[in-house]
């Protein structure tokens, strides 16, 4: 009998200005393998099914558990985590590419810093001075904790604004992972200083306005976090600032 193998087709492009190409490889069968190990094999011996001698693929992963982000790409036309998808439960050939939406760094490295600029755009952090000693920070109920603590689960894996029809060069539309945490540091005692701040920031060009609630973010979503919850919550938010932003100038 034959010896089982897995089919792969990569994109691949050497740089951020170069000509994508497709490479196919063909490396044995194990059972349990993830992506990630498919692309290590193929790291071990790179060549393409045609016998040419290619380099290793350029890939980002970390955790292998689903909780870094790093390793987020295109699998058989997918946005989804390389290390949480078994390629038993993967049709062949498999087809790796990078993130669409995001400037290609190297074969399915990406660029996601967008994200991060994002972040900082709405100010997504609980503000400290460590200067000196603040003491016991404000009780948080339990109904409470538990409420928040799945928004603060977010990887930065970006799969939300890969499949987000509204999340492209046009719009700037700032994705459902920066409204998430929004709402998740907006709901915070100490966060929610910042709170108005926040609030400005989505509602200029790119803000919250743009979201056109397809929803797209909650399938893909790999912790599976109350996005369009979360989204509704601070566009009811906005409104209210808005409001109030009439009637205090």
């Amino acid at each position: 009998m034959a010896e089982r193998t897995i089919k792969v087709e990569i994109k691949r492009q050497h740089d951020p200005d170069g000509t994508a190409v497709v490479e196919r490889f063909e490396i044995p069968y194990r059972p349990n393998m993830n992506v990630i190990s498919v692309l290590m094999e193929i790291a071990a011996r790179p060549v393409t099914v045609d016998g040419k001698e290619t380099t290793p693929v350029t890939y980002e992963s970390n955790c292998l558990e689903e909780i870094c982000g790093s390793c987020s790409m295109r699998i058989n036309g997918r946005a989804r985590m390389a290390c949480s998808a078994l390629v038993d439960n993967l049709e062949q050939p498999l087809r790796l590419e990078p993130l669409s939406k995001f400037p290609v760094v190297r074969d399915l490295q990406v660029d996601r810093s967008v994200l991060f600029e994002n972040l900082k755009r709405v100010q997504a952090w609980v503000p400290i001075d460590g200067s000196y000693d603040l003491g016991a920070g404000p009780r948080i109920t339990p109904q409470a904790q538990e409420e928040s603590y799945p928004l603060s689960n977010c990887i930065s894996c970006c799969c939300c604004m890969e499949v987000c029809p509204q999340f492209n060069v046009a719009t700037g539309f700032v994705g459902a992972a920066t409204i998430a945490q929004v709402k998740l540091f907006n709901d915070h005692p100490t966060g929610k200083v910042l709170k108005e701040e926040r609030l400005h920031a989505l509602m200029g060009d790119g803000g919250i306005q743009d979201c056109s609630y397809a929803q797209n973010c909650v399938k893909a979503c790999p912790k599976e976090l109350p996005l369009a919850q979360a989204i509704s919550d601070v566009g009811r938010q906005v409104m209210v600032q808005a409001v109030k932003d009439i009637f205090t100038t």
